[in-house]
């Protein structure tokens, strides 16, 4: 149960926060020694159900959002016409976006969880996380230097919602963080800070609401990693602690920078390989 439940604060906290929770989730347990079998589907679909507790978050807090986006899109197949409205445009954004990821998510999903017990190439995909993030910052303060202004979510082309939606697919490899990919790839599109995260996370919304439901069953193996009732708990504390990280990142980025998450990555990735090479299991 205290697995569980730090298991759970892990995701909640860093599933948005752009640090990758999957990789904390895989590098916390290997450095505490947990004999945690990080390779079984089980393991995967209760993180993966975790992610449904950020997945509700997410909704509880955009809920404004998304009935105005599923209203205009329903309205815009009704029509059979594509209008100027901002909503609609946002929504067939995220349909687009949700493209690449969806697939290639169904595709790989199983062939991810034989990296989930090798923690030290985690590790090096944190790194790549970081630098990654450093890239992204550094994008960002070159356009504000040129006194560029950031281009509203809603005015983005098809193509370039597609284009920041494939690039979430790299979040398959632990180690990458979904909305950290999505948000570089969104200031790289001229997207401004709050843009980019804004489309982050109502991007990652159906995709993980997906994959809980497609991992659902795995809960329920005969082998299973925690019973239905601690991955329920666990479900309401990575739910909860995602609604709070939420409303301080979307405060966040009105001003600050994405480098800090970065530093952050490298350090902790360098730190992991350092006391995994100590202890001779790299």
């Amino acid at each position: 149960m205290l697995q569980v439940l730090i298991l759970s604060l892990l995701q909640g906290a860093f599933e948005l926060f752009p640090v990758s929770s999957l990789g904390h989730t895989v590098l916390v347990p290997a450095l505490l020694g947990w004999d945690t079998a990080q390779n079984s589907a089980s393991f995967l679909a209760l993180i993966v159900m975790l992610h449904l507790g950020t997945a509700t978050a997410l909704l509880l807090f955009f809920w404004r959002d998304w009935v105005a986006i599923v209203t205009a899109v329903v309205g815009s197949i009704v029509r059979r016409k594509m209008s100027d409205d901002p909503d609609e445009r946002t929504g067939w954004l995220i349909v687009v976006g949700s493209i690449v990821p969806g697939i290639l998510g169904l595709v790989f999903r199983h062939s991810v969880t034989g990296l989930l017990e090798r923690a030290s190439v985690v590790a090096v995909f944190l790194i790549l996380n970081g630098v990654l993030m450093l890239a992204g910052e550094h994008l960002r303060q070159a356009r504000l230097r040129d006194g560029r202004d950031g281009v509203p979510l809603e005015e983005l082309p098809l193509k370039t919602g597609f284009l920041i939606g494939a690039a979430q697919a790299l979040a398959l490899l632990p180690g990458f963080s979904r909305s950290g990919t999505s948000m570089v790839a969104g200031i790289r599109s001229s997207l401004d800070h709050v843009g980019a995260a804004r489309f982050s996370f109502l991007l990652a919304t159906p995709l993980i609401v997906a994959a809980s439901l497609i991992s659902v069953k795995d809960l329920f193996a005969p082998a299973a990693l925690a019973s239905p009732g601690m991955v329920g708990i666990g479900y309401v504390v990575s739910g909860v602690t995602a609604y709070l990280s939420l409303r301080f990142l979307m405060r966040y980025f009105q001003t600050e920078r994405l480098d800090v998450f970065g530093y952050y990555c490298v350090g902790f990735g360098a730190l992991a390989l350092m006391i995994l090479g100590a202890r001779g299991t790299l």
